[in-house]
């Protein structure tokens, strides 16, 4: 059965901090939120936030969910692990929400899943990349599910894309080897790359001067540089880069997907920058359009690709309510893993047995700061 996006244009919040619990009798639906508002993530987590403020109140304008209004209750995890433990124990338990939407990252995901394990309370991750994130060893998390594509999936696909879209031989990787999230993804980019690494160097999640490890490649012989991390380090480093006179292609992962890198890098010094990407603004599907439109109408500012996931990960929470006919976090819990041909903004997909969704990538090419150009990458069949 297909399932299909509901796409209305209202701009009115109606958003909730209170409420009777999530039961069958309840006039109002309870949703959580699990985000970095603050801290190194926020970035993330807030474009997030909103995009799931915007989809709550199209989804009101439009009658709510079985008749009744969604109320949507976020709250901070200020980009700490332990606090996002926390959060979702606190709307598990005591917000007594139908499903968590949340966290953003990998770590901040871990941390959530013994707490909805133990609520059985589904949990829905919009952008947590890491490969295990959805498993507890060889066992599926019943409760966890993402809508995003997996950190093996991007680092092959800008390996791929590095040997047959630049033609590379020869690679540098500067890692920050402070995350699983970068670890995880240099890991998949040297499985996959066929030719030389000829450097590998570390940097920590909070450096700002990087100008050591990039004298030590300055002079090296190669064609590409792979830098798993995110947009914060990111950006100083295609920034000290290029000012050393380091002009050879650079790769980065979704992370990099936030106007931010462009911001801290400085838009001339982002020439040949490619990056991993769940969706591309430029698509000329109506949806997207209506999404960027609505959006921007909504904050003022444009969405970029975290903000459209988590758009579509409440699309998902409503698609399952509507499909179980129930508030039942078990019922939507049941829905969620039958989930076929959800069309999204982000692309239409299906789960596979790990609750992990069969959908494509795209590669995203930046000259002067500025998208020109985008490449797409099918999961493998």
């Amino acid at each position: 059965m297909k399932k299909k996006l509901l796409m209305g244009l209202a701009s009115v919040f109606v958003l909730a901090a209170c409420g009777n619990g999530a039961t069958e009798e309840s006039d109002t639906i309870k949703l959580g939120g699990n985000f970095e508002l603050s801290g190194g993530a926020s970035a993330y987590g807030t474009l997030m936030d909103e995009g799931i403020k915007m989809a709550v109140a199209e989804q009101n304008a439009a009658d709510g969910l079985l008749g009744k209004e969604i109320e949507y209750i976020s709250y901070d995890n200020k980009s700490e692990p332990s606090e996002s433990t926390s959060v979702a124990t606190r709307l598990a338990t005591e917000d007594n929400v139908v499903a968590i939407l949340g966290p953003a990252t990998t770590g901040a995901a871990n941390a959530q899943s013994p707490a909805v394990t133990r609520a059985k309370v589904p949990a829905i991750l919009p952008a947590a990349t890491g490969d295990s994130v959805t498993m507890d060893g060889d066992s599926v998390l019943e409760y966890v599910f993402r809508v995003c594509f997996q950190d093996s999936f991007q680092g092959k696909a800008l390996a791929e894309f590095a040997q047959t879209d630049l033609q590379a031989t020869k690679a540098v990787i500067l890692v920050d080897n402070s995350t699983d999230y970068a670890i995880g993804l240099s890991d998949a980019f040297k499985e996959t790359f066929e030719g030389e690494i000829v450097a590998e160097e570390n940097f920590t999640a909070g450096d700002t001067d990087f100008k050591a490890i990039l004298t030590n490649i300055a002079q090296m012989d190669y064609d590409v540089i792979f830098l798993p991390g995110y947009y914060e380090e990111g950006g100083l480093i295609i920034k000290q880069a290029r000012e050393m006179g380091i002009m050879q292609p650079i790769l980065g992962p979704d992370g990099f997907a936030n106007s931010t890198l462009v911001e801290l890098a400085g838009a001339d010094n982002v020439d040949n920058v490619f990056y991993a990407s769940h969706f591309t603004p430029n698509s000329e599907d109506p949806k997207v359009q209506e999404f960027l439109a609505a959006f921007e109408a909504e904050y003022g500012k444009p969405a970029d690709s975290f903000a459209a996931l988590a758009y579509d990960a409440a699309q998902l929470v409503f698609d399952a309510i509507t499909t179980a006919d129930s508030t039942d976090p078990q019922a939507i819990t049941d829905a969620l893993a039958a989930t076929e041909d959800f069309e999204g903004v982000t692309g239409t997909f299906s789960f596979d047995e790990n609750h992990n969704p069969i959908k494509s990538a795209f590669v995203i090419e930046l000259q002067d700061g500025v998208e020109v150009g985008n490449s797409v990458v099918e999961p493998a069949k």
